[in-house]
């Protein structure tokens, strides 16, 4: 998917490394000045350290990746392991072929690939036609259309000439096709393949350009639009996971997920597919002074949180997540008084061993099983095939 890695092993770092050595003296200087990074890095002991973030951060004209620990000593591997990971927590749909297909000379980094592939998604809707409403339009014409306006003729019109009128316009000057004008304006800026976002700003040269708050934008969306649900959605991730760093001249950016929400996203949509009576929480549920929400309720028997942490087979689970299990379990445990979580589920990937423990919280009618798994987040293959394997390790586990 991503062309090889090779030419590019002295900019890779993994999650919780340090940034050192040669390569990464400028960029560890521009962490240091860069307050929007501060995040997704640490001082420990005078030693700039990656957090479990992974993504890509470009500066300098340098593409540095941080990767998350999957496939051992394998940077492609990982690499494409982690893009599978998001396209399919995140919905980008996508088939093998095309992915293959944004494996190009100037496609060679998770975003740009992103970016091709959103931009290859939407240019295909927009081939079938561009989405149009009806727009309510007020305007001084020479001939009557639509709803003649008394007053406003009254306050603008002094000679016969013109008519002040409201009408009904089918326009593509919408909020929608607004929006994807101002993101492909946007992702022009980092994108190096140009061609078909400019393609698409051409096809919407007739929209009007704003600037939109992507965390407030709401858009409704119904059977004659529904089509560009995945290409509006695929663009707010884009928008929200990138993080211009534009300074003087240069451009630059980082494009970066927190490990511990893409696995708890990856994993609850695979037990979402696997099985029929699922909940994924959305919201948290007050109990009293509790605030509580799980990652995933199956079949309203057992609760898994996913934790993203490196786990051995002699390594306990922190004191805090058991806790939070046991909390999880006896707070979740009765619905109109009768009795529905049986047990509890620390899921991890596995780094080191495969681990299955069963241990017991809590006593009495207080008591709660807690069950330690670990999943295998490594497989070569494909996008669809690495999907299907582990949903098979996923089904093999929580069942």
């Amino acid at each position: 998917m991503i062309e090889k890695l090779s030419n590019l092993d002295n900019y890779i770092l993994y999650e919780h490394q340090e940034v050192s050595g040669e390569n990464f003296d400028k960029l560890k200087e521009h962490i240091n000045d860069t307050p929007s990074l501060h995040e997704y890095f640490k001082k420990d002991w005078n030693k700039l350290k990656a957090r479990h973030y992974c993504g890509i951060i470009n500066y300098d004209g340098k593409d540095f990746y941080i990767l998350p620990k999957i496939a051992d000593q394998d940077d492609e591997k990982n690499l494409n392991i982690f893009i599978y990971m998001l396209m399919y927590a995140y919905n980008i749909k996508a088939q093998n072929e095309q992915i293959a297909n944004s494996k190009n000379e100037k496609s060679n980094t998770i975003f740009e690939v992103f970016i091709q592939l959103f931009v290859k998604n939407l240019f295909e809707q927009f081939q079938r036609g561009v989405y149009r409403e009806y727009i309510t339009e007020q305007d001084n014409l020479t001939v009557l259309k639509g709803k003649y306006l008394i007053n406003e003729n009254l306050k603008y019109n002094f000679t016969k000439s013109k008519i002040y009128c409201e009408y009904d316009e089918f326009s593509m000057d919408n909020q929608l096709n607004q929006f994807f004008l101002y993101a492909v304006k946007i992702l022009m800026r980092f994108a190096k393949d140009k061609k078909l976002l400019k393609q698409c700003e051409l096809v919407l040269d007739e929209v009007t350009c704003k600037e939109f708050n992507i965390d407030s934008l709401h858009v409704n969306f119904n059977r004659l639009n529904s089509r560009f649900k995945n290409s509006f959605e695929f663009a707010i991730l884009l928008l929200k996971k990138s993080i211009p760093l534009f300074e003087k001249d240069k451009k630059s950016f980082a494009f970066l997920f927190k490990m511990n929400e893409l696995f708890e996203k990856f994993i609850a949509k695979m037990v979402k597919e696997n099985y029929d009576n699922v909940t994924i929480p959305n919201r948290n549920k007050d109990f009293g002074g509790l605030s509580l929400r799980p990652d995933i309720i199956k079949d309203n028997m057992i609760i898994i949180d996913c934790k993203y942490k490196c786990m051995s087979d002699n390594k306990e689970a922190s004191t805090e997540d058991k806790y939070q299990m046991y909390v999880y379990a006896n707070n979740f445990k009765f619905v109109n008084g009768t009795k529905i979580v049986n047990s509890t589920m620390l899921l991890y990937p596995k780094h080191l061993d495969d681990i299955s423990k069963n241990i017991v919280l809590g006593e009495n009618d207080k008591k709660v099983e807690l069950k330690m798994r670990t999943i295998d987040l490594d497989f070569s293959g494909g996008y669809i095939e690495y999907i299907e394997e582990i949903k098979k390790r996923v089904e093999e586990i929580v069942r």
